[in-house]
């Protein structure tokens, strides 16, 4: 799906075979290797580039090479290109970094960065890294990317800028902490020396000592002048009197000299040289590509590159096989002002032929967005459309969002009103470019135009896309109502062949169905969704579709099967994870949390919530914090857990995110409980409408027949529903309420079916968390043998969390749990509350069915935790510290 690498833009362009050696630059290059940041910035034509490449072929150190344009200022371009020079000595960026590059949305720059860090540090040996060009780059995500680098980068690497300008990097502080090494124009001058080499050894010529040192002064040392000017003189028998002419700034300079080097040219060189000023890269055949049908004799593509290069006429190889070029920037900047303002021979094709054509090459060859940029520069808008849309795969969805949005932004809007096409392609590219603010008015023109256009198959599918975006758009607020209409009409609109589109309605559909609660339809929308874009290579809704098919399965009580599906997911987001993996590990925290792993359920928590942050406009932030908060309460941290939710009711209420108000409401109900208020708890619950929440109030309040009037409804409707998670919670609180409600046989009958459902899928938290009634309740299930092996596998966990706290203390054991010097047990707890209740060692260990020995013993205990002598002290440090 990636945009395929121009690999010309890697290649370290080779020494010239005659060249004036530097010594004095190049001993500064290698004495700056020590610094984290070498920076040659100076004006154009100053042989920056030949520098580098000359100090290069003689340095030890591999060295990784970037030529930037003005295209790499697109955050994905540049870090895909960055990447691929980093691999041409060996650094592999990892298929999650390229992930995240295709994906849609802003970048997690600093968490791609910190990523390719950790590879680099492990690696041995020093390298250089050069970014040529770097003015090319407008960007301040780049820039503060670089920054981040600069600031971090290991020992390991050396940083190499050329720029005509000063990057918006900390440069100042990199020179006060001698980190930073620089080049300026005044460097990069040639001496009288240096010139008087140049012009005679390379450029052949065979001057007086005054004339090397007038020329050398007119031009300032400044290498590009002299080049054109040793160009001008070649053929001219009176060179005093034409470098005595010479005057003026370097513009009016360059001017007059490339006008006397381009006449000292046959036409047809003449005409290659402005026909191919377009390219920004040249080889033999696009060239030949470029000059096709043209009266004018030429040589082949590739014998007239080799002819330019011979003549030092400003070209650039690029490979060591000489097979591509580019022209000097300042020099082609120049023969495209003379294009554009000339006609070209007497066959007056203009520029946008020359584009067209180049266009045309670069389609055959599978560079699309190459071929894009030149379709837009001949203004062929018909074609570049076509381009965007691709053969199969929009180049939309092939990371190529940023220039597809850029050209739309600058088209004029009565154009774009004019071609409803164009305004659904611009809604498409700010819905993925993560700016939904305008997606519904770039819609309504598109529709708007539409109204005058016959409906045909074509624009029957645009009326489909259209719907497929407002999808989308009703995704990020869980609106299923609009999710579902738009949805539908989008596939009965969509053209049969249009699967990139059709796959993503598919998954929306899907996720409409989930928030319904209808989860057999949910599942077979991703099921099919995933089928396609697998066939297709849509890796995005490959992703989303893997992430949905987890949740239902994960809601149907198969979690050893959603768990795999997450972790499939996280294979799929590479590494690091593109941020939409969080809900991969969201899933994963809650199933492990589900499996009372609780360190393994924090670990997936915390990655989480790194990858929420990175996601914008949507409420994945707050759902993790609500799955931090219920972490937080089972370890015992009631007070962290509070807070947890507290921050998630901020966002909520902020950002408007409504669908997380009952489940942060739930959260705070278990809190509000374990804290002893109520009160506060009963209204919350009956505010949102919380029956299960309100259920759990009324037995804190000993109102137990209230309790199970509203438990047996909810039991009876997930049954209906075939939701098995909320079956299996609904029924251990009824089997705990029916319990305290002297109905103990029925409750053990009640917990009986509970264990029947938990112990295929391993669930253990959603037992423990309901505390010493559950603990009570199993152990009758035990004495009556129904399924003794589950049930003593959870009285075993209960043993484990007061025995061993830390980790896996539960929410009903200590809220303070970090003043004691060890937790109490669960059975410390149980006898600790009948010693409040003023029942003596005797009747304990009647009715725990203890021996008197033991319960003395676990007195002993108590005492010694609580750091008392007697039973009262004990009774009032118990309350003191919330125990009871």
């Amino acid at each position: 799906m990636s945009i395929p690498i121009v690999s010309t833009k890697l290649y370290i362009p080779p020494p010239r075979s005659k060249a004036v050696l530097r010594p004095r630059l190049i001993e500064r290059l290698h004495e700056g290797m020590h610094r984290k940041l070498t920076l040659i910035s100076a004006s154009a034509g100053c042989g920056k580039t030949t520098l580098v490449s000359e100090w290069l072929a003689g340095c030890p150190e591999r060295a990784a090479w970037l030529s930037l344009e003005e295209a790499d200022s697109n955050p994905a371009r540049f870090l895909t290109y960055l990447f691929a020079a980093l691999q041409t000595i060996g650094i592999h960026s990892g298929e999650g970094m390229v992930g995240m590059l295709q994906a849609p949305g802003p970048l997690p720059m600093e968490t791609i960065l910190t990523a390719l860090l950790n590879k680099i540090t492990a690696i041995p040996d020093r390298f250089i890294l050069v970014l040529d060009d770097y003015h090319m780059i407008d960007s301040k995500p780049i820039d503060d990317a670089l920054g981040f680098l600069l600031e971090r980068m290991p020992t390991q690497m050396h940083l190499l800028i050329t720029t005509r300008e000063d990057p918006n990097l900390p440069l100042a502080r990199l020179r006060v902490r001698d980190q930073l090494t620089e080049i300026r124009n005044a460097d990069l001058r040639f001496t009288s020396h240096e010139a008087a080499e140049f012009l005679g050894g390379v450029m052949g010529l065979s001057l007086s000592e005054e004339e090397v040192a007038l020329l050398e002064s007119r031009t300032e040392g400044w290498i590009a002048g002299l080049q054109l000017a040793a160009l001008s003189m070649q053929g001219h028998k009176d060179a005093d009197s034409l470098i005595r002419s010479f005057t003026g700034s370097h513009h009016f300079v360059l001017d007059y000299l490339v006008e006397e080097v381009l006449q000292q040219q046959s036409a047809s060189i003449q005409a290659f040289l402005l026909r191919t000023s377009i390219l920004d890269r040249l080889c033999g055949p696009l060239c030949d590509a470029v000059l096709r049908g043209g009266t004018d004799e030429f040589l082949s593509g590739q014998e007239t590159l080799q002819y330019l290069e011979r003549a030092n006429l400003f070209i650039v190889p690029l490979d060591n096989e000489r097979r591509w070029y580019r022209y000097h920037h300042l020099f082609a900047d120049l023969l495209r002002q003379r294009l554009y303002q000339t006609t070209v021979g007497s066959s007056k094709r203009g520029a946008a032929e020359l584009h067209l054509r180049a266009s045309e090459w670069y389609e055959d060859h599978g560079l699309e967005l190459e071929a894009f940029r030149h379709a837009t520069a001949a203004h062929d808008v018909e074609r570049a459309v076509r381009l965007i849309e691709g053969e199969g795969m929009p180049l939309l969805f092939r990371g190529a969002v940023a220039p597809v949005l850029n050209w739309l932004d600058s088209m004029p809007k009565e154009e774009l009103d004019a071609r409803p096409v164009l305004s659904v392609m611009h809604a498409s590219a700010l819905l993925m470019a993560g700016q939904p603010a305008g997606v519904e008015q770039k819609l309504q023109a598109a529709e708007k135009g539409l109204q005058c256009t016959a409906q045909d198959a074509k624009t029957r599918d645009l009326i489909g896309h259209i719907a497929a975006i407002r999808a989308t758009l009703a995704v990020n607020t869980h609106q299923e109502d609009a999710i579902i209409a738009e949805s539908r009409r989008a596939l009965e609109y969509l053209h049969p062949d249009n699967l990139p589109v059709r796959t993503a309605t598919t998954w929306t559909l899907g996720y409409a169905y989930q928030l319904r609660g209808d989860r057999a339809a949910a599942s077979q929308a991703y099921t099919e969704a995933l089928s396609i874009s697998r066939t297709i290579g849509h890796l995005m809704i490959t992703m989303m579709a893997t992430l949905g098919l987890g949740y239902i399965q994960e809601a149907d009580n198969q979690l050893y099967t959603a768990a795999e599906t997450y972790w499939h997911a996280l294979q799929l987001a590479g590494d690091p994870p593109l941020p939409v993996a969080c809900e991969a590990h969201l899933g994963l925290a809650r199933i492990f949390y589900e499996w009372n792993d609780l360190e393994t359920a924090m670990h997936h928590g915390q990655q989480a919530v790194q990858l929420a942050q990175q996601l914008q406009h949507t409420d994945r932030v707050v759902a993790v914090e609500v799955v931090l908060a219920r972490l937080k309460l089972a370890r015992g941290e009631v007070t962290e857990a509070a807070a947890s939710l507290a921050k998630a009711d901020h966002i909520a209420r902020r950002q408007n995110f409504v669908k997380q108000t009952p489940h942060i409401a739930a959260a705070q109900v278990l809190v509000l409980l374990q804290q002893g208020h109520v009160e506060a708890a009963a209204r919350l619950a009956q505010k949102h409408e919380l029956s299960a929440s309100q259920a759990r109030v009324h037995l804190a309040q000993g109102d137990v027949s209230a309790a199970l009037a509203l438990l047996e409804p909810l039991r009876e409707q997930a049954e209906a529903k075939g939701w098995e998670d909320e079956r299996l919670k609904i029924t251990i609180l009824q089997a705990v309420a029916l319990h305290k409600h002297g109905e103990k046989l029925k409750a053990v009958q009640l917990l009986a079916e509970a264990l029947t459902l938990a112990q295929p899928t391993g669930c253990i938290r959603t037992f423990v968390d309901e505390g010493i009634p559950m603990r009570r309740l199993l152990r009758e299930a035990v004495t009556h043998e129904r399924m003794p092996e589950y049930a003593g596998k959870l009285l075993g966990e209960f043993e484990a969390e007061g025995l061993n706290g830390g980790s896996k203390s539960g929410p009903y054991q200590v809220r303070t749990a970090k003043s004691l010097i060890e937790p109490l047990s669960v059975r410390e707890l149980e006898i600790l509350q009948l010693v409040a209740q003023g029942l003596s060692n005797h009747e304990i260990s009647e009715q725990l069915f203890l021996a008197l020995s033991t319960v003395k013993g676990y007195n002993r205990n108590i005492f010694d935790k609580l750091q008392v002598k007697r039973r009262t002290e004990a009774v009032a440090r118990a309350r003191e510290l919330g125990l009871l």
